[in-house]
């Protein structure tokens, strides 16, 4: 078996985004210290020296442009699943909490935080003196109602986001105080985790007051930008909220596009036509670092990449076929020649940085004789597999999906073949609520910010998980049992629950995502694990 140390790739990666050309100097300012002194005289012969202030390259607009894989799926922060939507959402919307670049919980909307003694229940002092971008004054009704939105169906609808906030049960306003109760199903180790990376506050009131069409295509947070305009699957632009609670951004205007083809993105960005691009490819980095106006900012990410195979459907209702598919592929080559090393090998669900990760467990070997073993055992020889994949949303996303079909296609009693899909009608099909919806076979990436195996494996891997391709009561009462548990306890149990998943395969498990930005050497900004690109930490180098 092939040893992995998933520390190789991420030195290589950084030591190559250490490469990067100093960054480029903004022009000087003219005019001296920026005054302009002009003398008149008056009617009565007397002379008036005034002095204004004449604009200089520091106090032109400040707008940067973001170019992502996919455009956000709409504009209810509350009605989506993707990272891309997260990442526009996260300027004009917040949370009770948030987490700082090193992941660090961090109080947002509320000022304090605690335990209801007694109870399974906590509480949030909300913050005074927030307004909406319509001016009205945030109110623990709309922190309580914003919560409810997402955990209860008959608030307003199914939320795809319901078990972001898992064990959260209700909340409600505590009357006559600026505060607000959440209920927990149990003890909910976790809640407050889930909160600093989860739930975005809306306005009561607003969302009420309009359809779920009109949601979806207009914006009223507390964050610190604001909607200026959008138009659907092309362009997002938002402006800097001179009202928002704290300073305001340096950032004046904030445009989002899209582009699939990374090297559309490279090119854009060498170009000076944006200003931060995602995914960059490994054979773009060197041009990047090289270029005269750009570099590279590069974190490893919180996301896994994996092939989910639906276990109620043939050939995959075999544990000897899905163990195949994972003997059959070169996963050290794909992360090695596909990503260049910008990526890390993976054996089960959780990634070595979260909870209940199980370090004693072993990749699945290069072993194409044992997959064409597995494959007879299984009952499946001679079948016919098409893997569906996005194409743009994540790094090389296409190039290793096209890797793992063609492993799978060299076995000699299997033939696999690649589908490249919309990233939007994909997910649609996923979130569709009913797995019988969903594809046979297909890549997706899944990013958790909470650090939490739990969450990533009761999202994906559960029986009535949002995304789950797989059911399996034994993996079920393990997560509900982690549910009750604190510290090295849970910690054992999820370390139990990704064993099992590694020996069922209820996946082809891949590579741990690099985030991999393009920047723009005038912009002052570093790449987040959580991958978030949060222009209100940009300023001006």
């Amino acid at each position: 078996m092939t040893d992995n140390n998933p520390h190789i790739g991420r030195r290589k990666y950084l030591t190559l985004a250490g490469s990067a050309a100093a960054s480029a100097a903004i022009a000087g300012c003219a005019g001296g210290d920026g005054e302009e002194t002009t003398t008149t005289t008056t009617a009565g012969g007397d002379e008036t020296t005034t002095t204004e202030e004449t604009p200089t390259p520091s106090q032109e607009a400040f707008d940067v442009t973001i170019t992502q894989g996919q455009m956000p799926s709409g504009l209810d922060p509350h009605d989506h699943r993707e990272t891309p939507t997260t990442i526009v959402m996260l300027h004009a919307y917040e949370g009770v909490l948030t987490r700082d670049a090193a992941g660090a919980v961090q109080q947002a909307l509320s000022t304090n935080y605690e335990r209801i003694e007694g109870e399974n229940a906590v509480r949030f002092d909300i913050r005074e003196g927030v307004t909406f971008h319509n001016g009205d004054e945030l109110t623990p009704e709309d922190v309580a109602y914003s919560i409810n939105r997402v955990v209860d169906e008959e608030v307003g609808f199914a939320s795809p986001q319901s078990d972001q906030l898992a064990g959260v049960a209700s909340a409600e306003a505590i009357e006559g105080e600026m505060a607000v109760k959440v209920n927990n199903d149990g003890l909910n180790p976790i809640v407050f985790s889930e909160f600093a990376t989860y739930l975005d506050v809306m306005q009561r009131s607003w969302v009420e007051e309009r359809s779920k069409a009109e949601i979806g295509q207009q914006m009223n947070g507390t964050g610190p930008f604001k909607l200026d305009s959008y138009t659907e699957d092309e362009v997002v632009v938002l402006s800097k909220n001179e009202d928002y609670w704290r300073e305001p951004a340096a950032v004046d205007t904030l445009t989002f596009r899209a582009a699939s083809e990374a090297s559309t993105r490279v090119n854009q960005l060498l170009q000076g036509e944006t200003d931060v691009v995602v995914n960059v490819p490994p054979q773009e980095v060197q041009r990047v670092n090289n270029s005269d106006n750009a570099r590279i900012a590069a974190a490893p990410s919180t996301r896994i990449i994996y092939n989910a195979m639906r276990y109620d459907v043939e050939p995959f209702d075999s544990v000897e076929f899905r163990q195949a598919m994972n003997y059959a592929i070169d996963l050290e080559s794909i992360v090695q020649n596909v990503l260049g090393g910008f990526g890390a090998q993976t054996a089960q669900p959780t990634l070595p940085e979260f909870v209940g990760h199980n370090p004693d467990l072993d990749l699945y070997p290069y072993d194409p004789d044992q997959a064409e073993q597995l494959v007879e055992e299984s009952g499946y020889a001679g079948t016919e597999i098409e893997l569906h994949t996005p194409v743009g949303r994540y790094l090389k996303d296409l190039e290793i999906a096209q890797a793992v079909a063609g492993y799978i296609d060299e076995l000699p009693n299997v033939t696999a073949t690649v589908r490249q899909r919309d990233f939007g009608s994909l997910v649609d099909e996923l979130l569709a609520g009913s797995i019988e919806a969903r594809p046979h076979w297909f890549l997706i990436g899944w990013g958790e910010a909470t650090f939490d195996g739990g969450l990533v494996m009761t999202a994906l891997l559960t029986s009535e998980g949002v995304l789950t391709t797989w059911k399996n009561d034994e993996f079920d009462a393990l997560l509900e049992e982690a549910g009750t548990q604190t510290g090295d306890e849970r910690d054992a149990t999820l370390q139990e629950a990704n064993a099992m998943a590694h020996e069922q395969c209820p996946w082809i498990y891949l590579n741990q995502q690099f985030s991999v930005y393009g920047v723009n050497d005038a912009i002052a900004w570093e790449a987040r694990s959580d991958e978030r690109i949060d222009a209100y930490a940009m300023s001006r180098k």
